[in-house]
């Protein structure tokens, strides 16, 4: 069972200052290895405390010079805001420095300021994502690239350092839109989903992934990722208290940065399916959505964690699990010793319960 961590940079406690945050987020990650975790995630975003990462792959290669097993993973780099050959060789430089260990996670955003101060029409998003996408994944397995689409015209050139080993089973999607969904497909690449509702919510839109994923390639789709808030703590009392403090904080946060409540998304090209979300966020109101926000992730003593990943197994089978395990003002000890507790407790026992369910069902 492939488990990973995904660090956010966002900054809700403001009496702790930028560089402080990339200090902590680095710590922690750096950590994550000798714990062993398979993966490390970044986000990218910027300008705003909500998150700044402007360059994940820049703060992978940090991590890659000071890590030597880990798999160094972007989650996800936002194609719209990144030139497609920049992205394939930084890429490839990264693949070369890290001997093979690059995840590359692709998305293509949300936020209306991040577009805005990027200069990039928001409306252009899915065009943007739909021609970048295919340069890149053919530049990482051929070590050219090249297009003739409206925004990236690009003449046939050979990218150097080239590929030291494919990237087929090495690219997911960020999805969280049918669209987006229907776009891994297209790509033949995996799905990473951020969750924001119980995975049983969530079923319909995983099994048209998994369903066409089948209609188009005539195998079977590799599990669904999972990128879920984690707060683990031997009390449970303690735990609830924190993580609803912190998950709550964080909660906002997202609802503010992406207008998650706003009208605009009816308006806005590409993103009618986040029009639908808004309207029914607006009927049930933010708190509603906020506890439902809450319940999807994952918090409690290592015993009860363990029984929500066992209940997730049982609703969705097979999936990998990234967990972000400092967010909305969490001080950096309370994520630290939570972050150790799972990796002792809840990790090793996880993945030999998987391992032990897996080869049942192949027997």
């Amino acid at each position: 069972m492939h488990i990973g961590v995904n660090f956010g940079f966002g900054r809700a406690d403001t009496s702790i200052t930028e560089h402080q945050t990339i200090q902590q987020e680095t710590s922690l990650a750096l950590q994550a290895e000798e714990l062993g975790f398979d993966s490390l995630w970044a986000v990218e975003h910027h300008f705003t405390d909500y998150s700044f990462c402007p360059d994940n792959l820049l703060w992978l290669s940090h991590i890659a010079a000071r890590t030597e097993r880990i798999k160094l993973a972007t989650g996800a780099v936002i194609l719209p805001w990144n030139d497609p050959l920049r992205v394939a060789e930084k890429l490839l430089l990264l693949d070369n420095l890290s001997d093979g260990r690059v995840i590359f996670g692709m998305g293509r955003g949300v936020a209306r300021s991040e577009f805005t101060g990027l200069r990039i029409p928001v409306t252009e998003s899915r065009e943007r994502f739909d021609e970048a996408a295919p340069m890149i994944l053919n530049a990482l397995e051929t070590g050219f690239i090249e297009g003739s689409g409206p925004y990236y015209p690009q003449p046939r050139v050979q990218l150097k350092p080239g590929p030291i080993a494919s990237f087929k089973d090495r690219v997911y999607t960020v999805a969280g839109s049918l669209d987006s969904i229907i776009a891994a497909v297209d790509n033949d690449v995996r799905v990473m989903s951020f969750i924001v509702r119980p995975v049983d919510k969530l079923m319909e839109t995983f099994n048209v992934y998994n369903d066409r994923y089948r209609e188009t390639w005539n195998r079977e789709p590799a599990p669904i990722s999972l990128n879920v808030n984690m707060y683990c703590h031997p009390d449970a009392e303690v735990a609830q208290e924190r993580f609803y403090q912190y998950v709550g904080a964080f909660w906002q946060q997202n609802v503010d940065h992406y207008e998650f409540a706003g009208t605009h998304f009816a308006t806005q090209k590409g993103y009618e399916r986040y029009a639908e979300r808004a309207e029914v966020l607006r009927a049930r109101g933010v708190e509603q959505a906020g506890r439902d926000y809450a319940d999807a992730a994952i918090a409690g003593t290592p015993e009860q964690i363990l029984a929500k990943l066992d209940w997730i197994h049982e609703v969705m089978g097979s999936f990998e699990l990234i967990v972000a395990p400092l967010f909305g003002g969490m001080p950096y000890d309370q994520a630290e010793a939570s972050l150790r507790l799972f990796a002792e407790e809840v990790m090793p026992v996880a993945r030999e319960r998987y391992d032990a369910r897996l080869g049942a069902a192949m027997v």
